[in-house]
């Protein structure tokens, strides 16, 4: 089982499986350099602490992404018709889990919008867009 919450705990979730490799994104939308992500079976999903707390801002078409109210911290993201529906994909944010998934990344994706500041320097693959492989929907920023 794989549990991750936000930077001030109130918001807790938890997860049976991932359903695909840990990636480094470095679109403009995560906000960072980059942000890795691991898709989560979105069937097994749920929140355990918080829901209450949590904001969403569709950031593209049909792409949610959910923060904590309280501390900021961005969870996870969803695809979707709405924030509310049962999500399409589940894009857990790694820097949000707290245990259950330590395997490393695989790749580095949408390196075309890297920030300009910032070197990749190790050897994993980079895919200019998307990230091959991944569950329909988790492709796209």
């Amino acid at each position: 089982m794989i549990r991750g919450s936000c930077l001030c705990g109130s918001i807790r979730y938890r997860t049976d499986e991932v359903v695909g490799p840990l990636g480094h994104c470095h679109c403009q939308m995560c906000g960072a350099a980059f942000s890795s992500v691991v898709a989560a079976d979105q069937t097994t999903f749920r929140w355990e602490e918080g829901r209450e707390l949590l904001s969403t801002f569709e950031s593209s078409p049909g792409k949610w992404r959910w923060f904590c109210s309280r501390c900021g911290s961005q969870l996870i993201s969803t695809r979707g018709s709405a924030a509310d529906a049962s999500p399409d994909s589940v894009l857990l944010r790694a820097g949000c889990i707290d245990s259950g998934y330590e395997t490393p990344g695989v790749a580095h994706c949408w390196v075309e919008s890297k920030a300009r500041w910032h070197e990749i320097t190790d050897e994993l693959p980079q895919f200019e867009r998307g990230f091959p492989g991944s569950p329909p929907g988790v492709e796209e920023p």
